[in-house]
């Protein structure tokens, strides 16, 4: 018997006639998968296998099965059976979907610079600074090639419409949350930072109910309390939107909307440029969702930063 985690998901709609043919189609269909609402069954390792596959943002790792299986810690023999689980012949076909669109994509000219320079410690200071900002600027500009308007818009709406708004990430992507909530307090009432007065996620979640919103944010590995508030919040209710990584995040089972970032990079840790940069474009968004309430609200915030006298000129 398998263990629970490792149970295939089942599908409910009907087989297409052809396998994805890019990695935008790729993604779409794992996000499927994740959700339960895909026409094919993979396991907890071949999803995860496929979501590793999806974020490879240097083309060389996909130009031969054995680089590929390399690159993502696991067998050929893994990879030829995941293709044919997607409905492909074999590794060749999945392998032109993968780089239809990845061979045209500007961010990976950026980390391919990066990497072929082999940095290290002992070089100057202004180079590894480069190499690092050469990496930040590959992620952003992956970001922006792979960004799904759909899922994006539809995160829009709901921010722009909900009763109440709460941001849960912690450690590092603390400050994401706490950055996301100010922009948006500048536009629209009611944004708070899940727990941060230290009172406990599921109380100020019981508090929270239909017609409110969650965004959660975490990349792998994954925070094991941002995903249990994240199925917590879904259960109450509340309609989540997931700030992740690959879409085989566990963030994307209960979320309604996910946008994804990627953040490979020689930062030592996970590198959180790419989701200030998705932070910034989810509050102008929502601030151009609704321009008119936006500019009231710009004057009334700035009258009271006058009143206040808060800035120094």
């Amino acid at each position: 018997m398998k263990k629970k985690d490792e149970r295939p998901i089942n599908a409910n709609r009907k087989s297409p006639d052809t396998p994805p043919t890019n990695i935008e189609e790729l993604r779409t269909l794992l996000i499927d998968i994740t959700k339960g609402d895909a026409p094919h069954s993979l396991g907890a390792k071949a999803r995860a296998a496929f979501g590793r596959i999806l974020d490879i943002q240097d083309s060389n790792d996909l130009l031969s099965i054995t680089t590929l299986s390399e690159r993502i810690e696991t067998n050929p023999s893994t990879i030829t059976r995941l293709a044919k689980n997607l409905g492909y012949p074999g590794f060749g076909a999945f392998q032109k979907a993968l780089l239809a669109t990845r061979l045209q994509q500007p961010g990976s000219f950026y980390l391919n610079q990066a990497q072929s320079a082999l940095l290290n410690a002992d070089q100057p200071i202004k180079q590894r600074a480069a190499q690092l900002c050469h990496e930040n600027q590959a992620n952003i500009d992956h970001f922006v090639e792979n960004l799904d308007p759909k899922s994006f818009e539809t995160a829009i709406r709901l921010i722009a419409d909900a009763r109440r708004v709460t941001i849960y990430g912690i450690r590092q992507f603390h400050s994401l949350a706490a950055f996301l909530a100010y922009g948006l307090r500048l536009i629209r009432a009611d944004v708070s930072v899940l727990d941060s007065n230290a009172l406990g996620a599921a109380e100020e979640i019981g508090a929270m109910g239909a017609g409110d919103v969650c965004i959660v944010i975490s990349v792998a590995p994954y925070s094991r309390q941002v995903v249990a508030a994240a199925q917590v919040a879904h259960e109450q209710g509340l309609d989540v939107i997931a700030i992740t990584d690959l879409a085989s995040s566990p963030l994307v089972s209960t979320s309604k909307a996910a946008i994804f970032a990627p953040h490979q990079s020689s930062f030592i840790s996970n590198s959180i440029t790419s989701f200030f940069a998705v932070a910034e474009c989810v509050i102008n968004a929502v601030a151009a969702s609704n321009s008119e309430e936006t500019e009231q609200a710009l004057i009334a915030r700035q009258n009271l930063i006058k009143r206040l006298n808060v800035e120094d000129r």
